[in-house]
């Protein structure tokens, strides 16, 4: 029989061991914890955006096509004589042109390269509209007002209890989310910190009781209405959004390099924000788009998805930037003329009237200030007016 001191060395070295076996456990969490706090930081933010692979979990979108095609070379296009000094205010890391389907001006700033995978925050969102229009076309999803609830029966009780699928497309939940970056406690910080630590973006969505307005009747920008139409998604097909993504966007459009999702916890992947793709396979995107859903003979997205979906059909403020089905429309444009876009400089920008694609990545501290925004888009109509 065990002395009493035995049994109490052998409770310490025990309660030593599952303390151990916790602070392991525990490590991954807390390193993600501190990457996020630091995500954004003026001596890291360019680096990290082309490593988020380093600081969050993730799940890879292997590409169907083992030697894809590169992009075609045009003739190089001489840039409106501001690009230059725009592409040091506003901290681009990458820049690629398209002109007839082919690049004419190509380049790469502050360390970065073609085959980095960046990340593209909200032009995610553009990407998943994407995937949503294919499985309409396919009847997996048939009804864009049928409600949320029908696809998602967690989302009952929750803020989303009322909302259609059509509500969280066009932004009109009425879903209470403060997405103020700059606040640590608003809830797009806390969502951040969800991700980090690998617990459920799901839980967290069905966690949302409040609401500002009834679905439908007012437009305002909340990043988890996308999380929800993957929610929708996934519900409607039994199947994760980037084996989806793979098959029916990926694969067909052979994207030259295999991109990757950030995830939570349990594998569900961000797709309010977070795929990471080069900018050149944004381009290509971005064409086929431009192509009314077409690449090289297929039609990989549905013609009249392309044009519902970059329409400006939700409620906005009329005069000002328009939305669609998870594109934006700027004031003024074209019919054709529509971007995706996402924070710190994340852009594809569209013209189908000239044939023109520009794709952007960014580290831009200062997105935010009065005025950037309409920099940008008045920058890329320069640019593609330019190529006539």
């Amino acid at each position: 029989m065990r002395s009493f001191s035995s049994w109490v060395i052998w409770g310490i070295a025990l309660s030593a061991t599952i303390i151990a076996i916790g602070a392991f456990l525990k490590r991954e969490e807390i390193s993600r914890l501190l990457a996020v706090n630091s995500l954004f930081s003026e001596e890291k933010i360019v680096a990290n955006f082309s490593n988020m692979d380093a600081a969050f979990l993730t799940a890879p979108l292997a590409r169907a096509v083992d030697d894809p095609a590169p992009l075609a070379n045009g003739a190089a296009a001489t840039l409106p004589p501001q690009t230059a000094q725009w592409i040091t205010n506003r901290s681009v890391t990458s820049l690629v042109v398209l002109k007839d389907g082919a690049i004419v001006a190509e380049d790469y700033f502050l360390g970065t390269s073609p085959t980095d995978l960046r990340i593209n925050w909200s032009v995610s969102k553009s990407y998943l509209s994407a995937l949503l229009g294919i499985l309409v076309n396919e009847g997996a999803i048939t009804d864009l007002d049928a409600p949320v609830t029908d696809y998602v029966p967690d989302l009952a009780g929750s803020a989303y209890d009322q909302a259609s699928i059509r509500n969280v497309l066009q932004m009109s939940s009425g879903v209470t989310f403060n997405e103020d970056y700059l606040d640590q406690s608003s809830d797009i910080n806390r969502m951040g910190r969800v991700l980090a630590l690998g617990r459920s973006m799901d839980g967290f969505t069905t966690d949302l009781t409040d609401t500002f307005a009834e679905p439908g009747a007012q437009w305002q920008y909340v990043s988890i209405d996308t999380h929800v139409i993957g929610m929708v998604i996934r519900g409607a097909t039994g199947r994760s959004i980037a084996d989806l993504m793979i098959e029916k966007v990926i694969g067909p459009m052979g994207f030259e390099a295999d991109p990757y999702y950030l995830t939570d916890g349990y594998g569900v992947a961000f797709v309010l924000g977070g795929l990471n793709t080069t900018t050149p396979d944004n381009a290509r995107f971005g064409q086929m788009f431009a192509q009314n859903g077409m690449w090289e003979g297929q039609q990989v997205v549905p013609a009249d998805w392309v044009t519902q979906s970059t329409a400006p059909s939700a409620n906005t403020t009329p005069g000002e930037i328009g939305y669609g089905y998870q594109w934006w429309i700027p004031a003024g444009s074209e019919p054709g003329q529509f971007l995706a876009r996402g924070i710190y400089g994340q852009y594809i920008y569209v013209d189908q009237t000239r044939n023109v694609v520009i794709a952007t990545h960014g580290a831009d501290r200062n997105f935010r200030d009065d005025g950037v925004s309409d920099q940008n888009i008045a920058m890329f109509r320069a640019i593609a007016e330019s190529l006539d």
